[in-house]
């Protein structure tokens, strides 16, 4: 048994040594054997619960979520640690350097007078900072592994800096459905399809950035409006005792109608509560 005092209350400090004490010998052998990427994808589901405690606007979650969050911080680092790289302290340390680097307006003389002032200032520093003096550079350090309209969207802001943007959502909407047209002669002839459908997606991307809508959100959004009116169909279907497999078109159809009108007034009930 490993030896460890026990506290009615824990600190960093705390999590660190126990982080430590897991992967020491004689600790836990599933911690041991973790790599960066064995824990990689732990490491997305836990922010993505983070989020999801932000979305339920749910303080408590929130902080239990963020626990974990940090669990994978604490484990990356000691994993390093343990090979002499770097620490928990350098990560810390350099976190500071970068915040007080890329706020010059709080810490320094720099002077910013708006919100869109202070990330240009960000956005210019953090290039000259990595070296990013090219639209090539620019763009190939937004991560590829970001959710796909995330990073569409943060490329064509990026290139948009270059020129590289409609001047018009009139112009971009026209782009889109250009797209649109392409992806139909594609399914009429069978060629390049994934291309096709890609360039879609892409153009609507472009088109709710130039509407200052988040796609990532929005589509988010869209999905679980979808969820809860199929849902919706289903209690409607139950009610007259069916199930839903096996309805036809028209009877799905009918059924999709009633739910969604019902969804929408119950949706304009609770903003009108708001």
């Amino acid at each position: 048994m490993v030896s460890f005092a026990q506290k009615d209350r824990y600190n960093a400090d705390d999590l660190l040594q126990i982080v430590a004490l897991l992967r020491a010998p004689g600790g836990c052998p599933w911690d041991r054997e973790q790599t960066h990427k064995s824990i990689r994808m732990n490491f997305i589901e836990e922010t993505y619960e983070a989020v999801e405690a932000i979305d339920l606007a749910d303080p408590h979650l929130l902080c239990e979520e963020l626990g974990d969050v940090l669990l994978q911080v604490a484990l990356h680092c000691q994993i390093e640690a343990e090979q002499g790289v770097f620490s928990f302290e350098d990560v810390c340390d350099g976190i500071c350097k970068k915040l007080i680097y890329r706020h010059p307006h709080v810490f320094g003389e720099a002077v910013a007078g708006s919100t869109g002032e202070v990330l240009r200032n960000w956005n210019a520093l953090k290039n000259k900072e990595k070296g990013r003096d090219t639209a090539k550079a620019e763009l190939e350090s937004v991560p590829a592994c970001l959710p796909a309209l995330m990073r569409a969207a943060k490329v064509q802001k990026r290139a948009a800096g270059y020129g590289f943007a409609y001047q018009t959502i009139d112009a971009a909407l026209a782009d889109l459905e250009s797209e649109l047209a392409e992806l139909r002669e594609a399914l009429r002839t069978g060629e390049n399809l994934p291309g096709e459908a890609g360039d879609l997606l892409f153009s609507a991307v472009n088109v709710a950035r130039m509407a200052r809508v988040d796609a990532e959100q929005a589509l988010g959004a869209a999905t679980g409006r979808f969820t809860a009116r199929v849902a919706a169909c289903e209690e409607l279907a139950a009610a007259q005792g069916r199930p839903l497999k096996g309805l036809g078109a028209g009877e799905l159809d009918t059924l999709w109608r009633r739910a969604k009108q019902a969804l929408q007034s119950s949706e304009n009930q609770d903003a009108a509560r708001e």
